[in-house]
């Protein structure tokens, strides 16, 4: 259990030592004898994410099965002519089959390979040098080639044809054809248990790899493995600012003494100051989101909308847009769906396609239909790397959501070194705007909109 354990972890599964202890007590209570029940014991105790059950299931068997496959002696189901019949069929193969006549002897009487044999197999494949699950079939194939299992189809064949041409029935010549290849792929079976195993063991050994800490990865070098590991994580990170702001909220309501408030609040007290009235210094933010879903910034995009979208319970309210070529109110899929649903749903309906970004077109849509969205508190963020592809970047309409609008900010995940070159009307932008946030990371995303609720 503690090699099973140490595994899982190397393998990337998080276990504490109390759940490590957990474990034990729960093999304790429902025993072994059920491998179910004792399995199910293990799983409740260890997984804790949906994605480590797959670990968990693969690592199983190799770590509690028998790893003695269930085989057939063959002529213990034969009569005692075709006993014979079979041991001259061997005999008379053996010069042709060479180095194959033990192992079809071997699978004739049904004998699994003993550990010391699996144990040599092992070595010289390079099994005991390897670490990797992920180079477990290559390895299978390694020890599948030392053990010359690969052909020994070959060599069923040639005694199957034997057997007939020495007279015995097609029936039951193909019923021992079967029990053969039976044992063959119990054997098979026996090469991969020992390999996983094997391979688990050897990781089991090592410290568990370090990982790229993914919040600091380049959001524009994300590989898709990267990108799958944040969707894991971004419910844990948008706790961690829930937390934050919650914090911020219940400090707020001990600020400085209201005066006025007070005084108004204490009037049926005769002015006498029973009831104090403090200053709110926190506001609960209203947000637009007008986001670029281009594939320059789509990761940007899909984490911010799936971070303010589990953060609402800390603003006031979100009206959400994105844009390639034209604006799309994609407001009701977060009504009707879970975030990380609803950002999955918006974006496979709006691919990225070949075409050109143009958020001067965007921005005539929204302030044409949807202007009235913006107020005196109510807090802008444009995400995007302000290429227009030389299109009309409407500079004016940028200004006049300014003017509306509490503050407009920009979320920017190009270097600062390129905007204003090529097709970049950043530059342009930026003076319309109450600052730009650099955001080449999911922890500089986090970080600014981290400083959004913190200033309402």
């Amino acid at each position: 259990m503690i090699d099973f354990i140490r595994a899982l972890r190397a393998a990337g599964v998080r276990i504490s030592l109390a759940e490590s202890q957990d474990a034990m007590y729960g093999a304790e209570a429902l025993g072994v004898e059920s491998q179910s029940a004792f399995r199910a014991a293990l799983s409740a105790t260890l997984v804790k994410e949906h994605r480590d059950q797959e670990v968990f299931e693969q690592f199983f068997p190799l770590f509690f099965g028998s790893n003695t496959p269930l085989m057939n002696n063959i002529p213990d189901n034969l009569t005692e002519r075709e006993q014979k019949m079979l041991e001259k069929a061997l005999r008379s193969l053996a010069g042709q089959l060479a180095a194959l006549k033990d192992l079809l002897r071997q699978l004739v009487e049904g004998k699994p390979y003993s550990e010391d044999e699996l144990g040599e197999m092992g070595q010289r494949a390079g099994l005991n040098a390897e670490d990797d699950m992920k180079n477990r079939r290559w390895m299978e194939r390694r020890m599948r080639s030392q053990a010359d299992l690969e052909k020994m189809q070959m060599a069923i064949d040639m005694l199957i044809e034997k057997l007939k041409s020495m007279g015995m029935s097609d029936e039951k010549a193909e019923e021992l054809r079967d029990m053969l290849e039976e044992n063959l792929e119990g054997l098979n079976e026996q090469v991969s248990n020992y390999t996983g195993r094997t391979l688990a063991e050897n990781r089991a050994e090592q410290d568990p790899k370090p990982s790229n800490d993914v919040l600091d990865i380049p959001l524009q070098r994300l590989s898709d493995d990267d990108a799958e590991q944040i969707r894991r994580e971004i419910r844990r990170l948008a706790a961690k600012l829930r937390s934050r702001a919650s914090l911020r909220h219940k400090r707020s309501k001990d600020g400085d003494i209201d005066l006025r408030r007070t005084m108004r609040a204490n009037m049926k007290y005769q002015g006498v100051p029973v009831e104090l009235r403090r200053k709110t210094r926190h506001v609960k933010p209203a947000l637009v989101l007008i986001c670029d879903v281009s594939t320059s910034v789509r990761y940007c995009a899909e984490f911010l909308l799936t971070l303010i979208y589990e953060l609402q319970d800390q603003v006031a309210r979100t009206n959400s847009f994105i844009f390639i070529g034209d604006l799309v109110d994609i407001s009701m899929d977060f009504k009707e769906h879970e975030p990380m649903e609803a950002v999955q749903r918006v974006l496979n309906a709006n691919p990225p396609g070949y075409y050109s970004t143009d958020l001067g077109n965007a921005l005539n849509t929204f302030k044409r239909d949807h202007m009235g969205t913006i107020g005196g508190k109510t807090t802008v963020i444009i995400l995007g790397d302000g290429r227009n592809n030389h299109n009309d970047p409407r500079i004016d309409i940028a200004e006049e959501m300014h003017r509306k609008s509490r503050r407009l900010i920009w979320f920017n995940p190009e270097n600062p070194a390129s905007w204003g070159s090529g097709d970049s009307d950043m530059l342009a932008y930026q003076p319309a705007s109450d600052g730009v946030y650099y955001v080449r990371t999911l922890r500089d995303l986090a970080d600014a909109v981290d400083k959004v609720l913190a200033d309402g």
